[in-house]
């Protein structure tokens, strides 16, 4: 027996699983699921007002150690309100990695600006500080621009050289649960005067030096998806420090509605994007789980590493000073050939796995969009494969 059916038997065994097929992540609903959902029935507040939306906003403050959280219909839609917050505006530019989910770059592209794909490291599968700096060196200048009414008041905001376009926020994304190299993207960022948004939909319950990711740049966003560690069907969050940015975005994902008590005005373009108080008692419940989903993930991924050390696989594991959630297991194969394989053998004997997703600017819509050479992400596209991470 080769390696790989020994792996289908090592992954049918730890699943309990000897025939039936095994997804790569199905929820787990062990706690207090059906009796909240229930209990939000019953209130009839099921839409966007209700307790279990402001009980789910305090669980993600006390998670992350963010002062503030707003909670949305999806992680797409928190990262492109968390955008707009940071100053993201029509014609601008902002630096992400093309080795990520669609959402990153449709994030970017609602507010009207267009993504710059740059490369990643290896070892964290995110945006690479290095190749960052390298950048920005070669291709971004300071301009002082007019800031407020005054004409005396300015700001030094960066520009691509090549494009003339502002370049207004990075967006690092924590690949699988893995927080990027923060410390030194977020120093990089600051010399350029460019916002940090975290894109940590994959992320919740990680850790960059004992800090929760998505708390170090001025917002960060989260996902509830189906697929994730934590689940309420949809959901997203956006977490942050600052109490003005926060107030304006509960205002704006509540179709800015300004408050009264029956009539219907409107003061900003708002977005109805507030998590529905049906969804919220979802994640309450599974909130109150996260804990122990971690501890079980990171079990099954130590086992994992273990298997592939003694079968001469590379497993892809936390990068330094980090904690991770491990919401996707990988491992990364020797060349395409291979991955190709793997993955037509696994999903035939009924262990779901998937390739790394295909890079941003290959899509038809991203394509002309600024880049580098992509040297790693590509390497990395070439060889990596998810394998079945639900807690067991």
């Amino acid at each position: 027996m080769d390696k790989y059916h020994q792996l289908i038997k090592f992954i049918r065994n730890a699943y309990s699983t000897p025939e039936a097929f095994i997804p790569l992540h199905e929820p787990r609903f062990s706690g207090n699921e059906k009796a909240y959902v229930a209990d939000a029935i019953d209130s009839t507040f099921v839409s966007s007002v209700g307790e279990y939306v402001n009980r789910f906003e305090q669980m993600m403050c006390d998670i992350t150690g963010a002062k503030y959280a707003i909670a949305t219909v999806n992680g797409t839609s928190a990262l492109h309100v968390a955008l707009q917050l940071a100053g993201v505006e029509k014609g601008d530019e902002v630096i992400t990695q093309a080795l990520s989910f669609i959402a990153t770059a449709n994030a970017i592209n609602y507010t009207g600006a267009r993504p710059v794909f740059l490369d990643v490291d290896r070892h964290t599968m995110g945006l690479s500080p290095v190749t960052l700096e390298l950048w920005l060196k070669k291709n971004v200048e300071l301009k002082e621009v007019k800031a407020g009414s005054s004409q005396s008041n300015t700001q030094s905001q960066p520009f691509n050289k090549i494009t003339g376009r502002r370049i207004a926020a990075i967006v690092p994304m924590h690949t699988f649960g893995h927080p990027v190299e923060l410390d030194d993207i977020i120093e990089i960022a600051n010399r350029y005067n460019i916002p940090v948004v975290e894109d940590a939909a994959e992320s919740l319950g990680s850790y960059y030096k004992n800090e929760h990711t998505g708390t170090r740049g001025i917002l960060g966003a989260f996902s509830f998806n189906g697929n994730k560690t934590v689940t309420c069907g949809g959901g997203g969050a956006i977490v942050t420090n600052d109490e003005k940015l926060a107030r304006i975005a509960k205002h704006i994902t509540t179709t800015a509605k300004v408050p009264h008590p029956y009539e219907y005005t409107h003061d900003m373009v708002g977005y109805n994007y507030r998590m529905p108080n049906l969804n919220a008692a979802l994640a309450c419940a599974q909130l109150e789980n996260l804990k122990d989903f971690v501890i079980n993930k990171r079990n099954w991924a130590n086992k994992l590493e273990q298997f592939c050390q003694n079968h001469e696989l590379d497993f892809i594991k936390e990068p330094g000073n980090t904690k991770s959630n491990y919401w996707l297991n990988a491992i990364c194969l020797k060349n395409r050939d291979e991955r190709d394989k793997v993955l037509k053998l696994l999903n035939k004997e009924g262990v779901m796995c998937r390739p790394i997703w295909t890079l941003l600017y290959k899509m038809p819509m991203y394509a002309d969009c600024f880049r580098d050479e992509q040297t790693n992400a590509q390497w990395l596209e070439d060889r990596i494969v998810n394998i079945p991470s639900s807690v067991i």
